[in-house]
């Protein structure tokens, strides 16, 4: 009898031990998925910045694209009509496919001009001059610019079904006063840059290199900048996106910075 007691003692005691084993497991899996399933209450934010890329040489874009997937970052795209290392230009239908994937990940687009031309000067007549890249000069009055900058919507939405924000970026950041009031009464705000969110993408490479540019950023960038690069730039010889894009990401996170798209107000 005494027996038959002990066997009864260390059988409960077995299922007692499987037990608890069993709920710690369950604890455990249930933290996990909590975990996974709000993997951004993991940071604390300190800032917010806001990432916006012009569209450029296109050489590094799939490269960017992988590394903003990588970080989950999401990116306001300001696009214009520009000839890409391919040959063909950065919205023409061969390009379908990329701005189709980067619309579906979530990011934001706006107009960065059709023809990334360049305003020089208002002219007397209240109109804007807006000089081509080829060169060829342009007087434009309200209609012409809301031309301009509508023809990226119409272009872009029938490519990829996707609105643009009203918002507009004027190439190298060179506005007039005329082309800014044109832009409003178009219905899009102009964006420009923070002071420290010029990342220097464009500048050549021999003045300004990597390590100077991406620890210029990591130290300038402040709270509710916007920041501003290209999916590739022709002319600097050292790239920068395959050097600084990731530790600059990277880098940003760990100073507590979480990313932002803008939006048009109203």
């Amino acid at each position: 009898m005494a027996y038959s007691l002990i066997i009864m003692r260390q059988g409960f005691n077995r299922r007692v031990r499987t037990a608890h084993r069993f709920a710690l497991r369950t604890l455990r899996g249930c933290m996990l998925a909590l975990v996974c399933a709000f993997p951004a209450a993991a940071q604390q934010c300190k800032g917010t910045l806001y990432l916006t890329i012009d569209t450029g040489w296109m050489n590094h874009s799939e490269f960017i694209a992988r590394t903003l997937n990588k970080h989950n970052v999401k990116a306001t795209f300001f696009l214009a009509n520009e000839r890409t290392y391919r040959g063909d230009y950065s919205l023409d239908e061969s390009w379908a496919d990329y701005w189709k994937a980067r619309v579906a990940e979530g990011h934001t687009f706006a107009s960065h001009t059709w023809h990334h031309g360049y305003f020089r000067g208002d002219t007397k007549d209240g109109r804007t001059l807006y000089v081509h890249m080829n060169g060829k000069r342009e007087v434009f009055d309200q209609k012409a610019m809301c031309a301009e900058l509508d023809r990226v919507q119409d272009v872009f939405g029938k490519m990829t079904g996707k609105k643009l924000e009203r918002l507009w970026r004027a190439p190298g950041g060179i506005t007039t006063a005329r082309s800014l009031e044109f832009g409003k009464a178009c219905g899009y705000r102009h964006v420009h840059w923070a002071k420290g969110g010029f990342l220097g993408d464009e500048l050549p490479s021999d003045s300004f290199p990597n390590p100077v540019l991406l620890r210029n950023a990591l130290r300038d960038i402040r709270d509710g900048d916007i920041l501003v690069m290209h999916l590739g730039i022709r002319s600097r010889k050292d790239a920068w996106a395959p050097a600084v894009f990731e530790p600059l990401l990277t880098g940003l996170k760990e100073r507590g910075f979480c990313f932002d798209t803008l939006k048009a107000p109203g």
